[in-house]
């Protein structure tokens, strides 16, 4: 495929071309249909986003170039995860700009290079860049031999509204931290069914806080497992912690 026009930034077509603005977390995400490598939800190596994730939560990755050493690791290391998102509902998709055929050579190395490693996702072959520039990840600092942008080590978390949930991008010679994507992934669930926030280096399991917009009247019925507010300074009310919210509590909870 001819490779796309791309204006000084690498972010946006050029040549009077527009696209529309970025994605905020809150919006929709973008729907697409791409080429894809072969797996047991994605047989005949076409994906179409909002069918694949349906009401699930879901993750999309992007990465830079296949038969790279960063990029092995990481998709390694999201293979070895697969349990651990499986298991918190979470489907997951992988994003490069090379062809299909290449990403599903380059699985046998990714899958050898780390043990305990499946590759049990697709990945997308966005040769023309269409799908990268829309969520404008491409990274004008890291170019392949034409010239042209490379896409970012991009994550995007889409909730079961397929609404955005958060979005990072780290440059090429960054590898990501997937335990810390896990993690937000357990905050961002949580705080979607229950109005609790979590503080810094919050971990699974761990107290959380009571949204502020939580009336001081609703907090025994919504945490039946109790609420304390810590003392400040400022005497004012706001930090509120409270034990993670279970499954068990829901109905008592009123959710």
């Amino acid at each position: 495929p001819s490779s796309p026009s791309l204006s000084p930034m690498g972010n946006a077509p050029c040549c009077g071309e527009s696209i529309s603005g970025p994605l905020l977390l809150g919006d929709t995400f973008i729907d697409f249909t791409a080429p894809c490598t072969r797996t047991a939800t994605t047989p005949d190596g076409k994906i179409s986003w909002h069918e694949y994730i349906k009401d699930s939560w879901a993750i999309l990755f992007s990465h830079p170039a296949a038969f790279t050493p960063i990029c092995t690791t990481e998709l390694g290391v999201m293979g070895v995860m697969g349990s651990e998102l499986k298991k918190r509902g979470v489907k997951v998709c992988g994003l490069s700009c090379d062809s299909v055929a290449n990403d599903e050579e380059w699985i046998t190395d990714i899958e050898h290079a780390t043990k305990g490693c499946k590759v049990d996702f697709p990945i997308i072959g966005d040769e023309s860049r269409e799908i990268a520039l829309q969520l404008g990840m491409l990274n004008n600092a890291h170019k392949n031999a034409a010239g042209i942008p490379l896409p970012a080590r991009g994550v995007y978390i889409i909730g079961p509204d397929k609404k955005l949930k958060l979005q990072l991008l780290y440059p090429a010679t960054t590898g990501r931290n997937f335990d810390e994507i896990l993690r937000v992934l357990d905050s961002l669930q949580l705080t979607h069914y229950y109005e609790v926030a979590t503080p810094a280096n919050w971990r699974d399991g761990e107290a959380c806080y009571v949204l502020p917009s939580v009336p001081a009247a609703s907090l025994s019925s919504k945490f039946p497992k109790g609420v304390k507010v810590i003392s400040i300074p400022s005497k004012r009310p706001y930090l509120k912690a409270t034990p993670v919210p279970t499954h068990e509590v829901d109905k008592a909870a009123g959710y």
